[in-house]
């Protein structure tokens, strides 16, 4: 069968790659037994020829040899041995590591081969002639395998390997696994083979020799976190199964033991004392507490409760979620003089679920005793109550009791109080109080319109010591009392029309009461008693303190009577009764059919005419600021008294121009020129002064360059220019001219100051006044004064 011939032949190829001669023989042997079975069946095995005697090659790997290592031989059918063929070698590897004799076919390795890299190659031969580089065969493709030796050691996927397993737990626990791998052929026997053991962590672990994985070894007893949490295995891998010569590879694996619930807490004392001041404030904390518990994290919480003792309402204890410890705090005030001690009894267990099957008959809770001692303090007087609220009737007579308060010394001193009150909390010195028994009274008239609620505050004080001191607030509410009339919410104002009907209604009104009645307001409504207006109009109470005032004639004039004064009168309910009378305005006037207004008559009634306060001041006002205005414009006209410009008859010449202020302004029109400032483009003719004395020889003007036009000229450039021609115009003036500038008035010292009247004096001047003006006229003094020297001289 094809099964048994391929049997046969894998047989035969596996001999044949051993390549010794015992292999030879039992192939020879072997094809001898497959001529017979196949002569025994019937079938003749014809075996064809072929060109090379073998397609497959065997090579061990890492050779170390210094020769190079022999493959094998390749033989053609078609060699004669007489030298003229020539084998040839092409593929992985031809010609570098590997290389034929070209005449008698023998292959080698020239290198040290290594199978992990590499495991076969692939090459191809073929067969030509010497001399005419013909083939004589077609190219055949052979393989060279490389046979495999244990030259790698296992290698573990990590050099360190992190795991944990729980405390406690049961023999045999798997806790990691742990793999290792050869880079040998593990298809050629034992090199890649590997077998696990454990040559570190006895006897706490143990490893699976096949498979790699670890496991506990011990049992729950031994295996507590609280006494060992961190181990480190050391596991070692071999190959070749185990066996001796073997290669090893090892690798760390550090094995932490995770915590269980399997510890309760426990108090690190049994009795805990502390002591506290009696004017401690509720929620201060007394002190703490501490319980152990071995575990870890969540393990570890645990919360405390009072369970029993004296001080079971009056302390609580809370969790300190950071230190696990527990705050003993004050729920409620205490009192030295009450009681000066408490006993608490304090449980504390954990918050998550205890495992029970390590504790056997130990509690899974714990009980501690906590004494706390009160201390006295001396502490101010104390009111029965914390607050007080009296009442009084607002028409209550001055010195009427309006209530009393208490209080007394808490400590045992019992020491006597006074009482006063605190002026801050009634500025009005409305309410005092009687400094021995604590009542309290009026001292003021009180109106509960202005102010309902009095809020004081009483002051307790100890007489041995007077910087203890309470206060406590007391309400004083004021009683109504019906003191006040109701009056008319709003001013009211109407009209009727001169043609309406009788009963018609031309005004609702209400009213308003400042007092406050029990049972609510109830206003009744009526016109008053006596006047003429009863036959004109009417009122109707409404019953909901509410009334209408109604017509009674059909027709009314305004040429008769233009204005109605309406009164009516308003009554409270309550007891006792008030009244007041309001006055409703009625006006005349002229309607359309719908008794829609169209002309009222403005004017004031005769027995109403006057003026009121207001105008009367308005008037005065008037008057006032008329008169302060008349006042104004006759100081304003003394002053504008004009002096005369020349007061000298002898300060007379034709050319006379007279200025209001100092300088050449634009009404000098001989000396200066406005219009060249306004339009410097204008090229100055040569003309005549009249301040210039007449000369026979005039030098011709100097002829300037015209500026260029523009909208703004600059008046600085241009005066600048004018100075410049005047400096070199040896004509231009100044010359004497008389001109008058601000008349000083003829009791001036220094009189005229012309050059003309000056040089036409004929009497001697005294310039030494000059010195009492300054540094400068002092100069000007000594030049004027020398000149005068000299001309005596």
């Amino acid at each position: 069968s094809k099964i048994k011939q391929f049997m046969w032949m894998w047989t035969i190829d596996s001999l044949i790659s051993v390549q010794t001669p015992f292999s030879l023989f039992c192939v020879k042997g072997l094809l001898k037994s497959m001529d017979r079975d196949g002569a025994k069946g019937g079938k003749i095995l014809k075996r064809f020829k072929r060109g090379w005697m073998w397609n497959q090659f065997f090579l061990q790997e890492e050779y170390t040899g210094s020769d190079k290592q022999y493959i094998g031989k390749l033989q053609s059918d078609m060699d004669k041995g007489d030298g003229t063929l020539k084998y040839i070698l092409t593929g992985d590897g031809a010609g570098d590591i590997f290389t034929i004799d070209e005449n008698n076919g023998d292959l080698h390795a020239n290198k040290r081969l290594d199978r992990e890299e590499k495991a076969f190659y692939t090459l191809r031969a073929t067969v030509v002639n010497k001399n005419t580089g013909l083939k004589l065969e077609p190219e055949t493709e052979f393989i060279v395998k490389l046979h495999d030796i244990n030259d790698n050691e296992p290698k573990f996927a990590k050099e360190l390997y992190i795991a944990s397993a729980p405390e406690r737990s049961n023999i045999g626990t798997s806790v990691t696994q742990v793999t290792a791998t050869d880079a040998d052929d593990s298809m050629y026997g034992n090199s890649a083979k590997l077998r696990y053991s454990i040559s570190q962590g006895h006897p706490y672990f143990s490893v699976d020799p096949n498979t790699g994985i670890i496991r506990t070894a011990l049992g729950p007893g031994e295996m507590d976190r609280e006494k060992r949490e961190h181990y480190q295995v050391v596991i070692e891998a071999k190959d070749m199964a185990g066996q001796r010569g073997g290669l090893t590879g090892t690798t760390t694996v550090n094995i932490t033991l995770t915590d269980v619930n399997d510890n309760p807490p426990r108090f690190s004392q049994s009795i805990y004392q502390f002591s506290v001041p009696e004017s401690i404030k509720t929620g201060i904390p007394v002190g703490r507490i501490n319980a152990v518990d071995k575990d870890l994290g969540k393990n570890a919480e645990m919360y405390y409760s009072v369970v029993s003792g004296d001080g079971l309402d009056m302390f609580d204890v809370i969790t300190d979620k950071d230190s696990q410890e527990g705050i003993i705090t004050v729920l409620k005030p205490l009192d030295y003089e009450k009681t000066r001690t408490y006993t608490l009894e304090i449980q504390v267990q954990n918050t998550q679920t205890l495992d029970t099957r390590f504790l056997g008959y130990l509690p899974t809770k714990d009980m501690a005793t906590v004494r706390i001692g009160i201390e006295d303090v001396d502490e101010p007087p104390l009111f029965e109550k914390a607050s007080y609220m009296m009442e009084v009737k607002e028409d209550a007579a001055v010195g009427t009791a309006v209530g009393s308060v208490r209080a007394m010394d808490p400590d045992g001193y019992n020491s006597p109080v006074r009482y006063s009150i605190d002026r801050r909390t009634d500025l009005d010195r409305l309410f005092n109080v009687h400094s021995g028994n604590g009542s309290i009274f009026t001292i003021r008239p009180l109106d509960r319109e202005e102010v309902a609620w009095h809020n004081i505050s009483v002051i307790a004080t100890e007489f041995n010591k007077p910087l203890q001191t309470s206060w406590v607030p007391v309400y004083v509410r004021l009683l109504d009392v019906n003191d006040n009339a109701p009056k008319f919410a709003s001013f009211y104002e109407t009209f009727v029309c001169e043609k309406t009907k009788a009963g018609q209604k031309i005004q609702t009104v209400s009213a308003v009461d400042a007092d406050d009645p029990v049972g609510g307001h109830k206003f009744f409504f009526s016109l008053a008693m006596e006047g003429a207006y009863r036959g004109n109009f009417t009122v109707k109470d409404n019953g909901d303190n509410t009334a209408g005032v109604l017509t009674r004639r059909s027709s009314y004039s305004q040429l008769h009577k233009s204005i109605y004064l309406v009164p009516v009168v308003i009554t409270d309910g309550d007891f006792p009764m008030q009244s007041s009378t309001g006055t409703l305005t009625v006006r005349v006037c002229t309607c359309d059919r719908e008794g829609n207004m169209e002309l009222c008559n403005a004017e004031a009634q005769t027995s109403s005419a006057g003026l009121s306060t207001g105008a009367l001041v308005a008037i005065l006002l008037c008057v006032i600021i008329l008169l302060m205005i008349i006042v104004l414009f006759a100081a304003l006209k003394r002053q504008k008294k004009k002096e005369p410009l020349i007061i000298s008859k002898e300060d007379v010449r034709d050319n006379v121009v007279s200025y209001n202020d100092e300088g050449g302004g634009e009404e000098d029109t001989q000396a200066f020129d406005i219009g060249a400032l306004r339009n410097p483009e204008a090229i100055e003719e040569s003309k005549q002064r009249r301040d210039i004395i007449p000369s026979g020889t005039l030098y011709p003007p100097i002829r300037r360059t015209a500026i260029p036009s523009r909208d703004n000229a600059d008046v600085r450039d241009f005066i600048n220019q004018r100075v410049q021609d005047n400096d070199s115009n040896p004509t231009a003036p100044p010359y004497d001219s008389l001109a008058t500038y601000a008349y000083e008035g003829t009791s001036s010292v220094a009189e005229s100051l012309s050059s003309l009247e000056s040089a036409s004096s004929e009497g001697d001047q005294d310039y030494n006044y000059l010195s009492d003006w300054g540094p400068r006229f002092r100069k000007l003094a000594d030049m004027y004064g020398a000149e005068d020297s000299d001309r005596e001289s």
